[in-house]
């Protein structure tokens, strides 16, 4: 994860992902087939730590405003691998599906918490507002408000809204 999120898909080196593990370059094709499948690997780490993270939020029933601040900083942290994610999946169509399979966990983790918690919503909606939390979190945590000398505040208070709506009834 570090590799890539220090030097971007384009830019890491199996070897030196496999002399950072502490074994020898050749050794990582005994374990990966190729740069994409480690990648991937990368990815879900990820989404497990941003998983955890969350919960730990829920659990303690962290306001909106506070997980808009927990979501943008973890984007924040990865976002060079954020941004590699992006154009991969644009071309990678095993980086894609691997996307696709981590936000159709996202939509049942959702829908799980929601049964025990409140009203069902549809598969499609979840998704819809999944993709909105994530664009608007990657655009806050690489500053493209700013860039355009706006606020971020407004973004920030539309990502809280998405997100009370996936909480609330």
């Amino acid at each position: 994860m570090s590799e890539f999120n220090s030097h971007g898909f384009e830019g890491t080196d199996t070897n030196r992902i496999a002399r950072h593990a502490g074994f020898a370059p050749q050794t990582f094709y005994r374990w990966f087939s190729h740069k994409a499948e480690i990648f991937i690997a990368a990815y879900k780490s990820w989404e497990d730590l941003e998983r955890r993270m969350l919960e730990d939020l829920l659990r303690g029933q962290a306001s909106a405003a506070r997980l808009v601040e927990a979501i943008v900083a973890h984007h924040s942290e990865y976002k060079i691998f954020r941004r590699s994610l992006r154009q991969v999946s644009l071309d990678n169509s095993e980086v894609r599906q691997a996307r696709a399979a981590s936000r159709k966990r996202q939509v049942e983790a959702i829908q799980h918490w929601r049964k025990k918690h409140r009203p069902p919503m549809s598969e499609a909606s979840i998704a819809t507002a999944l993709l909105q939390m994530e664009r608007l979190a990657d655009a806050l945590a690489e500053h493209e408000l700013e860039d355009m000398a706006l606020s971020p505040v407004p973004a920030e208070r539309a990502l809280a809204k998405i997100i009370e709506s996936l909480l609330e009834s």
